[in-house]
């Protein structure tokens, strides 16, 4: 598995995992599994449930509980509450702060994530590319008309777009930050694109000017011409 603090894979089982159960209850049979990352040595621990057995499925008196059936156990992360999503420093501290926030609601209401993150994507579009328009709809597709984006990139935003349907539910610049229904996966995949756009915006183009002051430094110090600045 991946350690949702640290990132690192390992293997499972060679770490020792331990379980619990905690009971029944009327419903459901609730327990606790936890496993320590070998790499950072933090927990991770999570709950599980599944369907009380009906009753007389244990023969004898004290017999132990019949294994759950696997397609009926539900599975909840409760340490960490999310995976890790690190960002790099090149990124604003305003827009890392509120994508952190999208970040830890996501396992426990995706569609409040979904709101933090929709804000946070037409934000990006009004400062970054400098569109605004009357709905996020509309901006997404001033954006992709634009042909700014690499072409992976533009067909993820705009896997966003259609997923979210947001033409069917337009999310005008006053209420962006609304919480209406959505997909299962719409959650997490708008902070995946938010992560590749932050990349776009923001990484790669700080690391091409870093590589690049480290040339002109070399070039200085032999004499020779620095490099011209290449118009966009």
């Amino acid at each position: 598995m991946k350690c949702p603090h640290c990132l690192t894979a390992f293997d499972f089982d060679n770490a020792r995992p331990q379980e619990k159960e905690l009971g029944q209850d009327k419903e459901h049979v609730w327990a606790l599994a936890w496993v320590m990352c070998p790499a950072c040595e933090r927990f991770i621990i999570h709950l599980f449930d599944s369907p009380r057995p009906e009753e007389g499925a244990s023969t004898q008196p004290g017999a132990p509980t019949p294994a759950p059936d696997p397609e009926a156990l539900n599975m909840l992360l409760v340490y960490p509450l999310g995976k890790s999503r690190p960002l790099s420093s090149d990124v604003p501290a305003a827009y890392a702060d509120r994508f952190q926030r999208a970040v830890r609601v996501l396992p426990l209401a995706a569609d409040a994530s979904a709101a933090l993150s929709r804000r946070l994507l037409q934000d990006l579009i009004h400062e970054e590319a400098g569109i605004t328009k009357r709905d996020l709809d509309r901006e997404i597709q001033e954006l992709l008309d634009s042909n700014a984006l690499p072409s992976d990139l533009a067909n993820d935003v705009d896997a966003i777009r259609r997923v979210g349907n947001f033409a069917a539910h337009p999310i005008k610049s006053q209420s962006t930050g609304q919480i209406v229904d959505v997909e299962t996966r719409e959650g997490e995949w708008l902070i995946e694109v938010l992560e590749e756009l932050f990349d776009f915006y923001f990484v790669r183009p700080k690391a091409r000017q870093r590589r690049r002051d480290k040339l002109n430094e070399k070039l200085k110090d032999t004499g020779k011409p620095e490099l011209k600045a290449v118009l966009s």
